[in-house]
């Protein structure tokens, strides 16, 4: 369960990257120290910064600066992928039609998931399908993005095999039923500066405190503005301070659930008080859409009900969870 963290880790999982697909990594020394500090965090914050990941900065930086440009156009331009439920809640929403707990994000944004096969996965699967909407302009945008998202599902795998040994002494609990073809979710987010409501940023709030659904996301946030914060066991609120180049990551309730609540789902917020418009990147590694979560049988056993920090969770299973969130999420 969380503690009153200050700060919040950086992990270099270089040594992890590099024994990711050897079967037995888990006996590296190297590997055994990125396992260690992953634990830690997961425990400590459920929240950490990753570096020496192997995505190229130039990458990530073009990544931000191509969603500022769309974010730049008219608003007229930006409809021509406008989301609605039809369109399988996927494309363009404007500032506030996203809610947090009934109030609406001062954020305007892109949303993407991984493309279902119509009839897949019967009535729940139906909401979310069909295709991404892509704008036109900029002209690279799609090409970009896709590529981003490969390299977000490699290398989000390869952080949960490190988890997965933490929590299993087994690198792959996090594959086959459970996350062998993951779902996958991405938002592209721009919040307003200046000014604020009666002068004050915490009246605009460009994120409500919430929960991620999934195992881990990928958080890519402009270098020059602090506005996530993270809460602490005391009620602080903890900022996580740009580190160029790294990746600040968390873990959702699907892991959480899996690891009977030894691991924290961490609330978190975003306030923009930079006079700036900032843009963030999120990248959600999920589940397979149609598992069926509950605390991992090594987890119960290691961890008992009521014995720190362990709680007694009923199954859930992704798919419905995430169409309950997408479909009380948006003010359409």
């Amino acid at each position: 369960m969380a503690t009153d963290f200050k700060s919040l880790p950086v992990i270099d999982i270089s040594p992890l990257l590099l024994k990711c697909d050897d079967p037995d990594m888990a006996e590296d020394a190297g590997v055994a120290e990125v396992v260690q500090q992953l634990d830690r965090a997961c425990r400590d914050a459920g929240f950490f910064y990753v570096i020496g990941h192997g995505i190229s900065e130039d990458l990530i930086n073009r990544v931000r600066e191509i969603t500022r440009e769309f974010f730049k156009l008219p608003y007229d331009e930006k409809l021509k992928i406008k989301m609605t439920p039809a369109a399988g809640y996927r494309g363009y929403q404007r500032i506030g039609e996203n809610v947090t707990k009934g109030v609406p994000d001062i954020h305007e944004a892109i949303d993407c998931y991984k493309e279902l096969k119509q009839g897949e996965y019967g009535d729940t699967g139906k909401v979310m399908e069909g295709p991404n909407q892509w704008p036109e302009n900029p002209q690279e945008f799609k090409d970009l993005m896709e590529e981003y998202i490969k390299l977000c599902i490699d290398l989000s795998r390869k952080i949960l095999r490190g988890i997965s040994i933490a929590l299993c002494g087994s690198p792959y609990e996090f594959e086959g039923k459970m996350a062998g073809d993951p779902f996958w979710v991405m938002r592209l987010i721009g919040y307003p500066g200046a000014p604020f409501t009666n002068g004050k940023p915490e009246n605009d709030i460009g994120c409500g405190a919430h929960t991620d659904y999934g195992l881990l996301t990928l958080v890519n946030q402009d270098d020059d503005k602090t506005a996530l914060q993270v809460k602490n066991l005391s009620g602080d609120w903890i900022s996580a301070i740009p580190i160029p180049g790294s990746f600040v990551c968390n873990i959702g309730d699907m892991l959480k659930i899996l690891s009977n609540g030894i691991y924290e789902s961490t609330l978190h917020r975003v306030i923009n008080s930079s006079p700036q418009y900032r843009v963030c990147v999120a990248f959600f590694y999920e589940t397979n859409f149609d598992a069926v979560v509950e605390p991992l049988d090594v987890c119960k056993q290691k961890y008992p009900a009521g014995r720190r920090g362990s709680q007694v969770f009923k199954k859930a299973v992704y798919g419905e969870h995430l169409v309950s969130k997408v479909q009380t999420n948006f003010a359409m």
